[in-house]
């Protein structure tokens, strides 16, 4: 069994192409996203995708679905998202160059390519980069979100709203507003 979740050996592409569909299981998903705050939802995702042969290239053509839950950017509660994308990626077999320091070089004209070892095109890494590329950079619970009360965080839930609203550091300023009788 091969290490990787979404991986399709070269020989097994004709020269027409073929059509792959994997699904993106949570657990796999619970383990690429390792210490990020995005977390799946119970549904499997879908990655469809179709890896055509040009020469020593391989080029990738699909859609990915996931659900996923993240933190409200306001009230931190769950914020389940749907993402759903579709993509077009060439892999080009793995000849960069490396620096003393293991970190690729890659030029302007490489920016829109990914490497394969030659034999095996290894999907993972890109599932994991688009999931969180396309989650929301400020997600919401729900449009009308009214994110975290003062009150609710430092007394809990069960709080009473409290009886005067006006913060007491700003009192002070309230004889300003309003005119004193002498």
């Amino acid at each position: 069994m091969s290490p990787h979740e979404f991986s399709v050996p070269i020989s097994s592409l004709d020269a027409g192409g073929k059509s792959f569909t994997f699904p993106i299981r949570p657990a796999w998903i619970r383990g690429a996203m390792e210490g990020c705050e995005v977390t799946p939802s119970e549904r499997d995702g879908t990655l469809e995708v179709r890896l055509s042969p040009s020469g020593a290239d391989v080029v990738a053509q699909g859609t990915l679905e996931a659900d996923l839950v993240v933190p409200c950017a306001r009230c931190l509660g769950p914020a389940n998202i749907s993402i759903s994308n579709s993509f077009s990626v060439i892999f080009v077999p793995n000849t960069s160059t490396t620096r003393g320091d293991d970190e690729e070089i890659v030029g302007s004209e490489e920016g829109d390519t990914l490497p394969y070892d030659g034999e095996t095109v290894v999907l993972d890494d890109f599932v994991r980069d688009e999931l969180l590329l396309e989650s929301p950079m400020i997600p919401l619970c729900s449009e009308g979100c009214p994110g975290m009360s003062p009150s609710l965080v430092s007394n809990g839930p069960e709080a009473d709203p409290p009886s005067d609203p006006i913060d007491p550091r700003l009192l002070p300023l309230l004889r300003w507003k309003t005119p004193q009788k002498s």
